[in-house]
């Protein structure tokens, strides 16, 4: 059977750090999961191959003795293979143990069967020794995805999630942004063999909202002004996420013109009483449908502030 470079199918180097392999994977096992790829067999397979090159290179122990005997892993697991027989440790397979790293992205339980005849012959095939004990697996690694309106994520709030058949509640800090993830450990799928329970990844979508544009933790709004108020000066009653902001309004103000509302933003992710800012633009209202007495008005305005040359 031939050599399968696990580097190569998740599309990193071989220098490649613990959390580029992570990030690889996450975002291959999401484009070609079964549940997007329903009647797709190339994406299930290509699923079972980055499941099967996580596996690897996602566990510290798996990923020396790949990286050790690479395209000589036939001698590697003889070499292996002759060392356990002389300690008295014999491993179906050659290495044996258990496997490690979990399956980001997957809400199908591939479990052994998945593998390659490479991966099986030189890591074993994860079924019982000859003593009669059995390999653990950990659990596959969950995600899932939870929709939150600007409210909801200003707010600091519990909620209750339902995955794979299982309500969990949990606490979503104030402050979260859209595709930010979150990961609940212990709440994936369940371990094999005694083996420990994968992590529940949660990404977050935070829906548009009508009034506010957000960047990082700063909002961003417009609101009407009429024409008097800007000339004149006044107040105007401001909409903030928490509350409504009365503010003065400076004669002669000028369409277009920005004011700042410290500390009226989102709050600033898990850092208690800190806030961004909410920046306001005012938007002069020109008046419509005017009398011809209201318009005689402007007329002398006009020519009371910019009277015509001679």
């Amino acid at each position: 059977m031939a050599f399968i470079d696990y580097y190569k199918i998740l599309g990193v180097d071989k220098k490649a750090s613990d959390k580029d392999i992570k990030n690889a994977y996450r975002k291959l096992a999401r484009k070609y999961h079964p549940d997007l790829n329903p009647n797709d067999a190339e994406a299930h397979k290509k699923f079972q191959e980055l499941n099967e090159a996580n596996e690897v290179l996602s566990d510290p122990d798996k990923r020396i003795k790949y990286d050790k005997y690479g395209e000589n892993w036939q001698h590697g697991a003889e070499y292996e293979q002759a060392r356990q027989q002389q300690q008295g440790r014999q491993q179906p397979g050659g290495f044996g143990g258990g496997f490690g790293g979990g399956q980001a992205g997957g809400f199908e339980d591939l479990g052994g069967d998945g593998f390659s005849d490479f991966f099986q012959s030189m890591f074993g095939g994860g079924g019982g020794s000859r003593s009669g004990r059995q390999s653990k697996y950990r659990g596959q690694d969950l995600n899932a995805e939870f929709k939150l309106s600007l409210k909801e994520a200003y707010e600091t709030h519990k909620q209750t999630l339902t995955v794979n058949g299982k309500n969990i509640r949990i606490t979503i800090p104030g402050g979260v942004e859209n595709g930010q993830n979150i990961k609940i450990a212990g709440h994936g799928g369940p371990g094999k063999n005694g083996g420990p329970a994968g992590d529940l990844f949660i990404t977050f979508l935070i829906a548009d909202d009508p009034r506010f544009k957000r960047i990082g933790s700063d909002l961003y709004a417009t609101t009407k002004l009429d024409i008097y108020t800007a000339v004149l000066g006044g107040e105007v009653t401001i909409e903030a996420l928490d509350s409504k902001v009365k503010i003065k309004v400076k004669p002669e103000t000028q369409n277009g013109t920005k004011v700042k509302l410290k500390g009226k933003g989102m709050p600033v992710y898990k850092k208690e009483n800190q806030f961004g800012d909410l920046y306001v633009t005012y938007e002069v209202q020109v008046p419509t449908n005017l009398t011809d007495k209201q318009k005689k008005l402007f007329e002398e305005l006009r020519d009371e502030v910019a009277p015509s040359s001679p």
